[in-house]
């Protein structure tokens, strides 16, 4: 038998979902700054630092912000966690990847290219926050939804 998931209460959820979301953001920085450092194509390098950020943080965020425990259900809470970060991704990625055509007329170089590049980075991820929170905690990991607990032979 399920038992129902006991969920902190919004604002503790809000404030876990920042920090996390916070932790996950200064993991995709390192990444996405090595890459663009390195001379990866602003794109590429966006994508593969939102990925980097966003797979700790669905771990991190579904146990401490929202109370989940055990292997999550993929189609509760994995297919629904992946379409709502794909769609903050492709904002991310978006944007991005628009400052880099825009700036590169400008001739910008070195630091100060990367440094653009990732202050929109960094903006975006500021902008889809409140969104994509809204999303996990009403739809992904809504209040009522049930976690399967391992059944125990009794």
């Amino acid at each position: 038998m399920s038992v129902p998931v006991k969920q902190p209460r919004l604002l503790v959820r809000l404030f876990r979902a920042a920090t996390s979301s916070v932790l996950a953001t200064a993991i995709s920085q390192v990444t996405l700054i090595g890459l663009l450092w390195w001379g990866a194509v602003p794109a590429l390098a966006s994508a593969m630092a939102f990925i980097a950020g966003a797979i700790p943080n669905f771990f991190i965020a579904r146990r401490w912000a929202w109370g989940r425990k055990g292997k999550p259900p993929v189609k509760g809470e994995l297919v629904p966690y992946l379409v709502v970060i794909a769609l903050t991704g492709v904002a991310s990625v978006g944007l991005t990847t628009l400052a880099g055509w825009l700036t590169e007329p400008l001739g910008l170089t070195g630091l100060l290219r990367i440094l653009v590049l990732d202050a929109v980075f960094l903006s975006s991820y500021a902008v889809v926050f409140v969104m994509k929170f809204a999303l996990l905690d009403r739809l992904v990991f809504r209040r009522g939804a049930r976690t399967p607990e391992p059944r125990s032979k009794a």
